[in-house]
C-alpha cells in the first residue's frame, strides 16, 4: 500500500508543475479561456476524451459491469455517441465562431438578449458537476491515506484549483494529457488483463455468472434509453465540452479528434464493463448492496493487482475525477464572467465590459480570480453538501428539458427565431422544473423521486412544440444578425479572429 500511496502523490506533484507549465503559455484572455485557440490532433483527443470521462464513467463503469455484466458499458458509450455527435455534426461549426460560452453562440444566432438566462443554467450546471467531481475524487483518497472527508475534500479541490487557476485551460489541457495516457493504461493494459485472467477468461466467466450478463440488454431498455437521452443530449449542448471544442486549431481537428475521442469513450465503456465482468467472478463476495457498486473499482485495484500496478490504477480514477471537475470549474468561471455576471448586472442598469484587450495581463488576472472564487466555492459545496446529486439532477434535467432545443435548433434550423428560442427555454425549463417538483413531493409517484428521468421528457416535447409554433408565427431572424452569424463563419475561412465582444454587444 505504501508503493500505491507514493505513486499517487506523484501524481499529484506533477499537476501541481502542470500548472506552472501552462502559466509560461498564458499571455492573454484566448490563452486562458481555450488555449490559444491552437490544439492539434493528439492534444485534442486527449483533451476531450479526458473531460467527458469521469468518476462515472471510470468507476461507475466497472460497477455497472459489475451488477449488469457487458449492458453495464452502456452509460459510458452513450456519453461516447454525444461526444461522435457533436464532433460530427457541430463542432466545426462551434469552432469556426470563435466564441467562449454556450450563451454567446444563442446570442450571435438569435441576437436577442433574452436568450442571456441560458447562462444562469448553465453556470449551475458547470458548478455541480465540478463539485460531484470533487467529492468523487476526495473518497479515493480517504481510503488511501485514511483522511476525514473534509480534509480529502479540501486538499484535492486545492490541487485542482491551484493548477487551474495558474495556467487556465494550457495547464488543465497538459494535465488532461497525462491522465488520458493514465487512464488509457490504467484501463485497458492494467486493469482488463489482470481481473481477465483471475476469473479464468471468457470461459471461467461464462461458467460462473447468469446468462444475462452476455445480454446486451441486461441492464434494462428503459435505463439505456434514459443515458443517451440525459449524457448524448447533455453532451450536445454542456458548456465544459464546447469549451473544449473552442480548443481546435481548426473545425478539421474539432470534428474528426473529437469523433476519435467519441469511439476511444465507447471502447473505454466496453472495457470498463468487461473489468466488471471479470470481477464479479475473482471478487464474488464485495458487498455491492450495501458499500454501492463504486467499491469494485477499487477492489480490483488493491486486491487483483500488483502493489505498484495498483497505485497506477488508484491515480487513474483520480486522474478521471479531476480532469472532469478542472474542466468544469474553467467553464463555470467563463459563463460567470462572460454571461451571467453582465446579465446579472444589466438588471439594475449597469454595463459591465469585462474584457479588457487593451491589457491582456489585467484580463487573465480577471480570469484567475473567477476560476479562484468559484473553485473555493465547489470546495466548500463538496464539503458542506454530501449529496450534490441531487442539485446537479435539477440543473442536468433542466439543461436539457429547457435549453436543448433552442441550441440545436438555432445550429440546424434557420427559421428559428429570438421569440422562438426565447419562449422555448421558458416553456422547457418551467415545465421541467414543476415535473421535478411533483416527482420530488411525491404529488406523481415514482420510486425515483427526484432522480426520475420523465421530467426530462416531459420539458422537451412542449420546448420543441413552442419553438416551432412560435418561430414560425414571427417574422425571420433580421438579415442583419444572419449577416453577422455568416460572417462570422465566413472569417474562419481566412483565419481570422473577429473581436468576440464588440461583435456579440451588437
Amino acid at each position: 500500500m505504501d508503493l500505491n500511496i507514493a505513486i499517487v502523490v506523484i501524481y499529484l506533484v506533477a499537476m501541481l508543475a502542470f500548472g506552472w507549465w501552462g502559466k509560461s503559455r498564458t499571455k492573454n484572455n484566448s490563452d486562458f479561456l481555450v488555449a490559444g485557440r491552437r490544439l492539434g490532433p493528439f492534444l485534442y483527443t486527449g483533451t476531450m476524451a479526458a473531460v467527458v470521462l469521469g468518476g462515472a464513467s471510470t468507476v461507475g463503469g466497472v460497477g455497472l459491469g459489475y451488477k449488469f455484466g457487458i449492458s453495464g458499458m452502456w452509460l459510458v458509450v452513450a456519453i461516447g455517441i454525444g461526444v461522435l455527435l457533436l464532433s460530427l455534426l457541430f463542432a466545426p461549426t462551434l469552432q469556426k465562431l470563435k466564441i467562449y460560452t454556450v450563451s454567446q453562440m444563442l446570442s450571435l444566432r438569435y441576437g436577442a438578449e433574452a436568450t442571456k438566462m441560458s447562462g444562469i443554467v448553465m453556470l449551475a450546471y458547470t458548478i455541480m458537476i465540478s463539485a460531484t467531481s470533487t467529492g468523487a475524487y476526495a473518497t479515493i483518497f480517504v481510503v488511501l491515506f485514511g483522511w476525514d472527508r473534509w480534509l480529502a475534500i479540501a486538499v484535492g479541490g486545492a490541487i485542482v484549483l491551484v493548477y487551474s487557476t495558474i495556467g487556465g485551460m494550457w495547464s488543465i489541457t497538459l494535465a488532461d494529457q497525462v491522465q488520458f495516457v493514465i487512464k488509457t493504461v490504467g484501463i485497458f493494459l492494467l486493469m482488463l488483463p489482470f481481473a481477465w485472467n483471475a476469473a479464468g477468461g471468457i470461459d471461467g466467466i461464462r461458467e460462473r455468472v447468469d446468462a444475462s450478463f452476455f445480454q446486451w440488454d441486461g441492464i434494462g431498455v428503459q435505463t439505456i434509453i434514459t443515458y443517451f437521452v440525459v449524457y448524448t443530449l447533455g453532451l450536445l449542448i454542456g458548456q465544459d465540452i464546447w469549451q473544449r471544442v473552442f480548443t481546435a486549431r481548426t473545425p478539421e481537428i474539432a470534428r474528426w479528434g473529437g469523433a476519435t475521442a467519441g469511439i476511444y469513450c465507447v471502447l473505454y465503456g466496453i472495457a470498463g464493463a468487461l473489468i466488471g465482468m471479470a470481477a464479479h467472478v475473482a471478487l464474488p463476495a464485495i458487498d455491492v448492496a450495501n458499500l454501492g457498486k463504486d467499491v469494485v473499482y477499487a477492489e480490483v485495484a488493491t486486491n487483483l493487482l500488483p502493489m505498484g500496478i495498483g497505485g497506477i490504477v488508484m491515480a487513474a480514477a483520480v486522474a478521471a475525477m479531476m480532469s472532469t471537475a478542472s474542466g468544469s470549474l474553467i467553464a463555470a468561471a467563463t459563463v460567470a464572467r462572460k454571461d451571467v455576471v453582465p446579465f446579472v448586472a444589466s438588471w439594475f442598469g449597469k454595463t459591465i465590459d469585462n474584457s479588457d484587450s487593451s491589457n491582456p495581463e489585467h484580463d487573465v488576472k480577471g480570469n484567475r480570480l473567477y476560476v479562484l472564487g468559484l473553485g473555493i466555492l465547489v470546495v466548500l459545496i463538496s464539503i458542506v453538501v454530501s449529496d450534490v446529486v441531487f442539485a446537479l439532477t435539477i440543473a442536468y434535467d433542466i439543461l436539457v428539458g429547457g435549453l436543448l432545443v433552442a441550441i440545436i435548433g438555432g445550429l440546424i434550423w434557420k427559421r428559428g427565431t429570438a421569440l422562438g428560442a426565447a419562449w422555448s427555454m421558458a416553456v422547457g425549463c418551467v415545465v421541467t422544473l414543476a415535473s421535478l417538483i411533483l416527482y420530488a413531493t411525491g404529488t406523481i409517484p415514482s420510486a425515483d423521486g427526484i432522480y426520475a428521468n420523465e421530467p426530462i421528457y416531459f420539458g422537451l416535447v412542449p420546448s420543441l412544440v413552442v419553438y416551432i409554433v412560435v418561430s414560425l408565427m414571427t417574422a425571420e431572424t433580421p438579415a442583419a444578425i444572419r449577416k453577422l452569424w455568416d460572417d462570422r463563419l465566413a472569417a474562419a475561412a481566412t483565419d481570422s479572429n473577429p473581436d468576440e465582444e464588440a461583435a456579440l454587444s451588437k
